[in-house]
């Protein structure tokens, strides 16, 4: 598989920080790419460099056989960029914008209105071309914006954060666009910091943070790391702050993590023995146990024993909030 995106050493300081980190990696030609980390982990500075929109500090790198450094403006004609924030323009109607955009990438003109109008077919908004896009709903406006990258037929798409904020059905009808993408033959590389969605989405996934990768690979090989290991969830009714002193002392050699105010995950050991001690311990607090289950390893698990984060640095996007998935 021929290498789309080549990166060596790049790195990115913006004065006494360092944005990212010596990062090298390789995307392979109709993958779908998943960069995955929290909040400030260098992901949207990732993509910012990798689309000429900033110069690195240190490193190279080259998109679609195109030298970043010298070549960029012939590599932009055949990639697709959708920001976080859309580049679209409120006062312009759907099929407007997208011929817009068609004329800034240099569509032929004969071509531009029959690209826009199969776009906005394919993208569950041809009832709505002729109106503004200030009137469309949130998920309405992350498709155009998507459907905006696409009307040149890049070989090529960058997607920072594409479902950030939008809702369960939202979400799940552009995840189903992304698919599709990767049926036609697009590269995508795409950054994320919802585990889920790296997990159904990504061919691979480099795990980002700080800057630096701490590990790349397949969703299944990156869960892989944690299949040997059990893990049991437990929820209590209320909240355990109080408990994880006991419990850690009481389970030795068990990792314990907390995954809400309520509810922890044990990891390691034999689920009997960690049942003992914690029926032991929540009843000394008067606590009461609402449910136990025994999970499989998911890219959550392989996450946090990556990078020894909890769940939680995931959670809070942007803005705040969490999105739902599903």
């Amino acid at each position: 598989m021929a290498a789309v995106i080549e990166v060596s050493n790049l790195t990115k300081d913006y004065g006494d920080t360092r944005a990212v980190d010596h990062i090298s990696f390789e995307v392979g030609e109709g993958e779908v790419f998943g960069f995955l980390g929290p909040n400030g982990a260098g992901k949207t500075t990732t993509i910012r460099i990798l689309t000429g929109l900033s110069r690195p500090t240190e490193g190279h790198a080259r998109v679609l056989g195109y030298d970043i450094a010298s070549e960029i403006v012939t590599a932009k004609r055949h990639i697709g960029v959708v920001p976080e924030l859309s580049n679209l323009y409120d006062e312009l109607s759907a099929m407007d914008n997208l011929l817009f955009m068609a004329g800034l990438y240099g569509v032929p003109r004969r071509e531009r209105k029959v690209r826009a109008l199969e776009l906005l077919r394919t993208f569950g908004l041809y009832e709505r071309r002729d109106s503004q896009f200030r009137t469309f709903s949130r998920g309405m406006k992350r498709a155009l914006t998507i459907a905006a990258a696409l009307i040149h037929n890049p070989r090529l798409l960058f997607l920072d954060e594409p479902t950030l904020g939008l809702d369960v059905v939202a979400a799940r009808s552009l995840r189903a666009l992304i698919g599709n993408l990767r049926h036609q033959g697009v590269t995508v590389f795409l950054t994320t910091h919802y585990l889920e969605e790296a997990d159904m989405l990504c061919d691979r996934i480099a795990i980002v943070v700080k800057g630096r990768i701490v590990n790349t690979g397949t969703p299944q090989a990156l869960k892989a790391i944690v299949q040997s290991e059990p893990v049991t969830e437990v929820t209590f009714e209320r909240a355990i702050g109080g408990m994880i002193e006991s419990l850690s002392r009481s389970l030795p050699g068990i990792r314990i993590v907390t995954v809400s105010d309520g509810t922890a995950r044990f990891y390691g050991g034999i689920t009997a023995d960690i049942l003992d001690a914690i029926l032991h311990i929540a009843r000394d607090n008067n606590v009461r146990i609402d449910s136990v289950n025994s999970l499989k390893p998911s890219l959550e698990d392989a996450f946090i024993k990556i990078t020894g984060l909890a769940p939680t640095a995931m959670a809070v996007e942007k803005g705040g909030g969490k999105q739902n998935v599903a």
